[in-house]
């Protein structure tokens, strides 16, 4: 028997770094014709907002460093009760330009490399480089030219990664948990190496002490505002375009910014922010996503609910050599992830790889060089009722293994969120672990749907001696008689 490997939890500690990231779209609160609502920057309960006067100082600040022309923009920041964000002062057409952020106002790797600190971070990772010169100018104070931008963000978000023991204790059973732990787990070990390599040995540059939490804000800080499309390299945090949130009705960042020449012979690079002037369908990030960037989640979205299925080819396995070579094929590997979104088909490919990692026993044939190019295409269709049965009974298996590590059923999780009076932090726990059961739910629904029709699919060997005029219609030998 063939080795079948399914992981239900986390697909790694670093999943979030595989994920396509979609940047928040444009949202204001008030009167915006293009119906666009601000993406508050949902704060802890005991975090503290900006004070008016620190936001009155970052105004201030933005308009003497040319990023507020004539005429005055049609936003402003503010506090609202969400937290910090933009809000519309008059009504907005399509495609109307919101704000313009020189680049001298941008916070990248060209910042850093120019800082005093520049010399002592090359080689490190681009995030890392800029949190290290987020926590050296936030130490400097007064002193530092980016003070009244440093003073408005938020000392954490709701992301996971903020949240106290008791807090994380709401998510057990969740992916979410073992990515959150993975993320924290990440972030530490950077920031050990990062002080063995750099800190430490430069005490003369960073004469304030930095500790792992201030690290992890600063990671924090950079998942949840740095633009997504602009990485590695690229990564930049944008003063007051950053104040722009989600929109689940938006998912195409392409129509609402872009990065342009301005001036003589337009050598000097801006970033323009738009009203959308066109939605088109994309690529959204699930709520598990959202809430570990951002710290929310949208609870009555489905397309939001997911869940990663894992599946890997033993190294064990006999046939491991073969089956690797027929995944790396068709653009799989050893290990493939399978988001599984509530309501949606199957991903395609899903059950063709599944097909794949159970195959053995008295269908090992197929994986016979003869069958090598052909192969694949026999797997998009039920290859055995052995090979069926298994993955069935196997991903039952495991449906039911996963959701016995929830703490409470999907309808328990419903009548606390009817209930009301949760912070923001309970109704993302309920809400990340109801969506991920929901998911599972369905998912063992749809295997054990299929295991009822077993004795209905068609088989390769049906299909093979069909194929050779050897079967009926109905499934019946042909025999020929000599004449």
């Amino acid at each position: 028997m063939a080795l079948l490997h399914i992981s239900l939890h986390s697909p790694s500690p670093l999943s979030f770094q595989r994920s396509s990231t979609t940047i928040p779209a444009l949202i204001f609160s008030r009167h915006s014709s293009a119906k666009l609502h601000q993406r508050s920057i949902k704060l802890a309960a005991a975090a503290a907002l900006p004070s008016e006067s620190a936001i009155a100082d970052f105004w201030r600040w933005l308009r003497e460093r040319g990023a507020l022309t004539q005429p005055p923009p049609p936003v402003r920041p503010a506090v609202v009760p969400e937290g910090l964000g933009l809000v519309a002062e008059r009504d907005m057409l399509r495609n109307e330009v919101v704000v313009e952020v020189p680049k001298k106002l941008w916070i990248n790797t060209n910042t850093v490399a120019a800082s005093e600190i520049g010399p002592v971070t090359l080689g490190l990772k681009p995030w890392v480089a800029i949190a290290l010169f987020l926590l050296r100018e936030k130490a400097m104070g007064a002193a530092s030219l980016w003070r009244p931008y440093l003073d408005i963000l938020p000392p954490e978000t709701d992301s996971p990664i903020f949240w106290s023991e008791e807090e994380l204790s709401q998510m057990r059973g969740t992916q979410l948990l073992n990515t959150t732990f993975g993320v924290k787990e990440y972030v530490q070990n950077e920031f050990t190496k990062v002080e063995d390599e750099v800190i430490l040995p430069n005490k003369h540059l960073f004469q304030k002490t930095i500790n792992s939490a201030d690290f992890l804000w600063a990671f924090g800080i950079l998942r949840s505002r740095a633009f997504s499309r602009l990485r590695g390299d690229k990564l930049v945090l944008i003063p007051l375009a950053d104040l722009i949130n989600h929109n689940s009705s938006i998912t195409s960042e392409d129509t609402c910014w872009e990065i342009k020449g301005k001036g003589l012979f337009s050598r000097e690079l801006i970033f323009s922010l738009r009203t959308p002037a066109s939605v088109n369908t994309g690529e959204q990030k699930s709520n598990a996503e959202l809430a570990l960037d951002y710290g929310f989640i949208e609870s009555n979205n489905k397309s939001r609910e997911l869940y990663t299925m894992t599946l890997e080819i033993s190294e064990s396995d006999p046939f491991y050599g073969d089956k690797l070579d027929i995944a790396e094929s068709n653009g799989l590997g050893e290990t493939a992830y399978f988001d599984i979104v509530l309501d949606r088909p199957l991903p395609p490919l899903m059950l063709p790889y599944l097909r794949l990692v159970a195959l053995g026993g008295a269908d090992a044939f197929l994986l016979e060089s003869l069958f090598r190019n052909t192969v694949w295409g026999h797997l998009d269709l039920p290859v055995s009722r052995a090979n069926e049965e298994t993955i069935c009974r196997v991903i039952q298996d495991s449906c039911t293994s996963a959701l016995s590590y929830y703490q409470t059923t999907v309808e328990e999780d419903e009548k606390l969120m009817e209930r009301g009076g949760l912070d923001p932090r309970s109704e993302i726990a309920i809400g990340i672990r109801s969506g991920e059961k929901k998911v599972l739910l369905q998912i063992d629904e749809v295997f054990r749907a299929r295991e009822s029709e077993l004795d209905t699919l068609e088989y390769y060997q049906e299909r093979r001696l069909k194929d050779l005029g050897l079967s009926g219609e109905q499934g019946e030998i042909i025999f020929w008689e000599s004449k």
